[in-house]
């Protein structure tokens, strides 16, 4: 019985993939959840097991084809054996491979004929980000467009479809055009290489890009004095890490101070939709984590509700399987602020970018000692430069400055965590 391996939820805004690598081919024999595909996304790089144990049949996404989520990526004969010969029937339903930078795999797990999209599948607020954009930038109705996904959905292959249908509708043009890249000497040719950039990498590009673009965004700085933040973590690191089995550490301190902070100013953690703002009424952390590949943000949940000790812990944990490609796009969904700490590559001051859809980052930096005035003296203290990047559009100068204001508080004096004030 052929079972058909389709593209898992790939999590929030996420609506596509591509097919990084194929660990298995056709003809070879697997077991139950054991790893066959493995697909990069904007946001991470997951591996996509076999529903059951069998061999390996047709293969229908070709590496670097870009698939949706419920595309099928290739077929699998349960149970142990060869997989039986194709129908010409089958043969005849099985999509064929394209090149890489041109295959789309339909967002359907059905090799089914289109069907016209209901009029509610066609509005906007239905379309996938990557469809909506399209639709944008070639100025669509997306009523006018037959849809092809499950339950008469617009994928990104319908739109495409539509554009080469329809030479008019050209793409808004771009205010400023990139120049071409001048040919290098041939004795540097010789000595260059030239890498595809990687689906990881294109994303952060494209995503960052497109909050500059968007966004009225605003970088607002303070310093901070980590004095008695640096003695209360000499006086109970070791029995901080006796008790809780986890080292005590600056970020959880800093995710704490900013949920506070949060709860004071709560337009730094809505978020613009439309001619709406949503206020969320609860905090999910997201903590920038450099990798190889990329920078990835995996989102503490709730945070709010957790202890000081929890907060280390899931970031030592989300830290090390970051590092590892192991984090999934749930855990990287969600996010309602983050934090960036340049600090530990040596950074003494930065504009942090936003994370869309969110309205602000806080950016942490290095600690260097400085000599600063405390009580008319001047004094060597151990300092770091904070800074706040906000979406203008949302966010108040005002509450922008006071909310960093109210973190550099809470750090200069830990006491506040406990007191909650």
């Amino acid at each position: 019985m052929a079972i058909e391996i389709i593209v898992p939820t790939l999590g929030e805004s996420v609506s596509d993939a591509t097919v990084a690598r194929w660990i298995k081919t056709t003809g070879d024999n697997v077991a139950a959840d054991e790893p066959v595909v493995e697909l990069e996304t904007d946001k991470v790089t997951l591996e996509v097991p076999a529903p059951a144990a069998g061999q390996i049949g047709d293969i229908v996404a070709a590496e670097g084809s870009v698939v949706e989520v419920g595309a099928i990526l290739a077929r699998l004969e349960e149970g142990v054996g060869g997989a039986p010969a194709k129908s010409a029937k089958n043969a005849a339903e099985t999509p064929a491979e394209k090149p890489a930078e041109k295959s789309v795999a339909p967002v359907t797990g059905q090799d089914a004929p289109a069907v016209p999209a209901p009029a509610a599948a066609a509005s906007h607020d239905h379309l996938s980000p990557a469809v909506r954009r399209l639709v944008t930038e070639h100025n669509l109705d997306p009523a006018r467009i037959s849809g092809t996904g499950v339950g008469g959905r617009l994928t990104k292959a319908d739109v495409l479809n539509a554009v080469n249908k329809d030479p008019s509708a050209a793409p808004a043009p771009a205010t400023a055009r990139v120049p071409k890249r001048a040919p290098s000497r041939d004795v540097d040719a010789a000595r260059e290489e030239r890498v595809p950039m990687s689906k990881l990498r294109k994303v952060i590009a494209s995503r960052l890009k497109s909050a500059q673009n968007t966004a009225a965004m605003l970088t607002t700085f303070n310093e901070v004095d980590m004095s008695a933040l640096m003695t209360l973590r000499a006086d109970f690191k070791e029995a901080f890490e006796t008790a809780h089995d986890i080292r005590l550490g600056f970020m959880g301190v800093f995710v704490q101070a900013a949920i506070q902070a949060l709860r004071e100013f709560p337009a730094v953690n809505a978020e613009i939709d439309g001619d709406d703002i949503i206020y969320k009424n609860y905090y999910n952390i997201g903590v920038a984590v450099g990798t190889p590949q990329g920078l990835v943000v995996p989102v503490i949940k709730d945070a709010g509700m957790m202890t000081l000790a929890a907060t280390e812990q899931a970031i030592a944990d989300f830290g090390a399987r970051a590092r590892d490609g192991k984090i999934t796009p749930d855990e990287m969904a969600g996010g309602t602020f983050t934090i960036s700490n340049g600090g530990v590559y040596g950074s003494l001051m930065s504009t942090p970018i936003l994370n869309p859809p969110q309205s602000a980052i806080l950016g942490m930096h290095k600690i260097d000692k400085r000599p600063v005035v405390v009580d008319d003296q001047i004094v060597i203290r151990p300092m770091m430069y904070l800074a706040l990047s906000y979406d203008h559009r949302i966010i108040d100068g005002r509450e922008a400055v006071s909310f960093l204001k109210r973190i550099k508080d809470v750090v200069e004096d830990p006491r506040r965590l406990l007191l909650g004030v």
